[in-house]
């Protein structure tokens, strides 16, 4: 089911997700109904009581064991997201659905209490935002992931962020507790420069200018704040790799990563859509160069090469991102995150014996 580009949203389209069965569309039913405005699509928000909030990972791609998710869906509304065919589970569209209909936790923190007070809990960083954003705009009202920010921050336990909001900021109090003793580090994703672009890629995120200042305030607060230049969309920003990583290093970022775009699932259909709608110019020759990058294929799933794909292009743009690291001097240090400062919380209220 097609609908125009909305203002402040990122999808073109309400697609079904992969595991409904049945099929809904739009058709001119002689009433002039088809040519109607179609309201518009306005944020909810539901209450998830989840049973635990701490998912673990073993994947040989991700730099941690243990991730968190305050939400799911997300109303930054990037059309992206690798996240949107998570929505199908819910029976729910990966398109506006995933931006309109989201759900929050918001016991997460005493789920969290609970868990990291269990005697077989071992201590490990915690990442926030590996599958929605944990400062997206609900964050203002809900207070979820600064609730969760509070109890790492009472156990000294350690954790990474990775965010497209300003409103980061908010929290400085605790991260700049957290990072004297070695227990944060902060990532701020930036996709491209060009706000034209940004607006329709990622229509409720912080602005570019927002993103490399929140970079500056972090990492003057004494908090460390690198970049991630993600995600890579041949043809779209990839030019913009070296621009990026220059304006945030000018801001104090001195750790920095990549990702080339990802489409599984459900988003293969929504970015191409979105692609025909903002830029039927270079709708091909992007998908061109992207499966000339995943091998032939749209999507690339498999471990070592989903994040930055494969082949001669892929190959250029690791040597790009290389080349730029070495001549600007990111990721010349070693931050581990501090793992022997974590204190459990006491079980069931009580205090230890000893």
């Amino acid at each position: 089911m097609k609908h125009e580009a909305a203002k402040g949203r990122g999808a073109t389209m309400q697609i079904e997700g992969r595991f409904e069965n049945v099929v809904r569309e739009r058709f001119d039913d002689g009433w002039d109904s088809a040519e109607e405005a179609l309201p518009p699509f306005k944020t909810t928000v539901t209450v998830e009581h989840a049973k635990s909030v701490i998912q673990r990972h073993d994947s040989p791609d991700l730099p941690f064991d243990y991730s968190l998710n305050a939400y799911r869906g997300c109303e930054h509304g990037c059309i992206y997201c690798y996240a949107r065919p998570s929505h199908a589970y819910l029976n729910l569209s990966p398109g506006l659905d995933f931006e309109t209909r989201l759900f929050a936790k918001p016991d997460a923190a005493q789920l969290l209490r609970a868990e990291l007070a269990k005697p077989s809990y071992r201590c490990a960083p915690i990442a926030l935002g590996s599958n929605t954003d944990p400062y997206q705009p609900i964050e203002r009202e809900w207070n979820i992931t600064r609730q969760i920010l509070e109890v790492l921050a009472e156990c000294r336990h350690p954790l990474s962020i990775v965010t497209k909001s300003a409103l980061i900021e908010r929290d400085l109090d605790l991260l700049t507790q957290l990072a004297q003793d070695h227990l944060v580090q902060v990532f701020i994703s930036v996709t491209t420069l060009d706000m034209e672009i940004a607006r329709k890629l990622e229509p409720r995120a912080s602005s570019p200018r927002r993103r490399l200042q929140a970079i500056a305030r972090l990492n003057a607060a004494g908090v460390p704040c690198g970049v991630m230049v993600a995600p890579v969309i041949p043809f779209l920003t990839d030019a913009e790799l070296e621009k990026i990583l220059e304006a945030a290093y000018a801001q104090g970022a001195r750790s920095a990563g990549y990702t080339l775009l990802r489409l599984p699932y459900e988003l293969k259909e929504l970015f191409k859509d979105w692609l025909a709608t903002h830029y039927p110019l270079k709708a091909e020759h992007v998908m061109s160069r992207l499966r000339e990058m995943r091998g032939g294929k749209e999507n690339d799933s498999n471990f070592g090469s989903r994040f930055s794909g494969g082949g001669l292009f892929a190959d250029l743009l690791a040597q790009r991102f290389r080349i730029a690291c070495e001549r600007m001097g990111f990721n010349l240090e070693d931050r581990a995150l501090d793992t022997e400062r974590f204190k459990p919380p006491a079980r069931g209220g009580q205090m230890d014996l000893f």
